[in-house]
């Protein structure tokens, strides 16, 4: 069989889990504490004890309702809690708390950047509430080690229609979704600690000699990165179209659903066990809960409070502000940040506010481990450090340093460049005199130049640096590059 005969079509569906930023367990009053000695945030109620009464959430709840509220799902006037049963070592009362029926969100779109600069809409099934089980560990070949920590911690479950067609789309859903639940404060999204885990379902349509044949579902379990996203689906796409040539017995209806693994280091998935289906779990409601109700008081406060998304913000920064998409998508990576830089920029100039949010601002918080935010620079200082930039008061080399001062003082950026010598000077004589003394110092910098014209862009710039470095940052870039290009100009005429 000729591959280039075969019309492929993959069909992706996500189901994405989401710990939820609490202090507390979802039904008990256990810490939730990353990193924590195994199996000391524990009590009866997570442990399955005999007679114990769980307790919800409710600040789980609403961050479960504001995500849901932003996926633009409907929210559930009544919904119940239900038992999902299973065995496992490290859910140790044999069933997980979950939501099946009635789940609190469903029939909602999430708009994802595609390819050709457009977007993608992908329908979100369900947003439902959970416990999370514990966690096994294998790194004694002899034993398996169970750390009950993590059972009970609150988790977002969030289920896609399969409406992506490639690894590249469900990598970028999977990052404009972790921005999502990073901005709205309700998830630190951090990967690395397990706080969001990707299951994709992936089969593909191959269209052959004027049929259609699907393959059988097969489910990719706990994924941890966006690259094991992206790598895991590409590699279960072309398994399932060779696996089809090599079979086309291969489909759904023939060949059962499973689950698998994703091995990063041989860069393959792996068999795991059969797909379960929902009557595996024996669902039933969970005696010990109340549903929820939802009234419109409620449900308006939790409305109101998600606001402007960060797609629809970036889109108005972006025209509002001037700033290009990656300087804005970068600002908005933490929510408080992006509320300074609009506040910044009603008394500042907002595209030299942009370029310094993403130079120097984000040097000085990477030093200090922090948000542009939590450096704590107010606002009004901010905009006037850009406004004087763009005034040309200072360089934009010059306002770096007084960026550094503003650190450790309160003073106003004007009265701090003042203060080091850092205004600016443009007075035409006093440059003059410094491009004087560069050429004087860099000779074969201007006889390249005027050798070769090809290089008398390249020498201009670097004669500017050496002005602005002799003036120690004083000198306006603009006249020194206007007086450079009239000294070489007249030098070789």
């Amino acid at each position: 069989m000729d591959r280039s005969q075969l019309k492929i079509r993959p069909i992706i569906g996500l189901e994405i889990h989401v710990q939820l930023a609490t202090r507390s367990k979802m039904f008990c009053a256990c810490p939730v504490e990353f990193g924590a000695e195994p199996n000391s945030n524990v009590c009866p109620v997570c442990l399955g004890m005999p007679g114990v009464l769980p307790v919800m959430n409710r600040a789980a709840l609403e961050h479960a309702m504001r995500t849901a509220i932003a996926l633009r799902c409907q929210i559930a006037r009544f919904t119940k809690w239900d038992r999902k049963s299973y065995y496992y070592p490290d859910l140790p009362k044999n069933y997980q708390i979950s939501q099946y029926d009635l789940p609190l969100s469903f029939d909602g779109a999430f708009d994802v950047p595609a390819a050709n600069s457009e977007t993608r809409r992908v329908g979100i099934i369900r947003a439902h509430l959970e416990e999370d089980a514990g966690k096994n560990i294998h790194d004694n070949p002899s034993v398996t080690l169970v750390d009950l920590n993590r059972t009970g911690t609150p988790l977002l479950e969030i289920v896609t229609r399969p409406d992506l067609a490639s690894a590249d789309e469900a990598y970028a859903f999977c990052i404009e979704l972790q921005r999502l639940v990073t901005y709205l404060g309700v998830s630190e999204g951090s990967m690395q600690k397990g706080q969001m885990r990707f299951e994709p379902n992936i089969n593909v349509a191959i269209e052959y000699d004027g049929r259609e044949y699907r393959t059988p579902i097969c489910e990719v379990k706990n994924l941890n990165s966006f690259r094991a996203v992206r790598d895991a689906i590409a590699y279960e796409i072309e398994r399932h179209i060779n696996d089809w040539m090599a079979d086309p017995g291969y489909v759904i209806g023939k060949s059962p659903k499973e689950n698998r693994g994703w091995d990063d280091v041989r860069g393959v998935t792996e068999f795991q066990r059969g797909k379960e289906e929902a009557h595996d779990y024996r669902y039933f409601p969970d005696p010990d809960l109340v549903p929820v109700e939802v009234d419109d008081a409620w449900l308006e406060r939790l409305q109101a409070s998600v606001g402007e998304l960060p797609v629809e913000r970036q889109a108005r920064m972006e025209s509002e502000y001037g700033l290009t998409s990656a300087d804005a998508a970068t600002i908005l990576n933490d929510k408080a940040t992006a509320d300074l830089f609009e506040e910044a920029a009603g008394c500042g100039h907002p595209p030299t506010l942009g370029k310094q949010f993403i130079s120097f601002w984000s040097a000085k918080a990477n030093e200090r481990r922090c948000t542009i935010a939590q450096l704590g620079v107010d606002a009004a200082r901010l905009g006037k450090l850009s406004q004087i930039t763009a005034d040309g008061l200072v360089s934009a080399t010059a306002a770096a340093s007084v960026a550094g001062k503003m650190l450790d003082c309160a003073d106003a950026p004007s009265a701090i460049a003042q203060r080091e010598g850092l205004i600016q000077v443009r007075d035409t004589g006093q440059t003059r005199a410094w491009v004087d003394q560069a050429f004087a110092a860099n000779e074969k910098a201007v006889q390249d130049a005027l050798a070769n014209p090809k290089k008398k862009q390249q020498a201009r710039g670097f004669l500017t640096g050496q002005v602005m470095k002799i003036s120690g940052g004083k000198a306006d870039p603009k006249m020194v590059g206007e007086l450079i290009g009239k000294k070489l100009d007249s030098m070789s005429g």
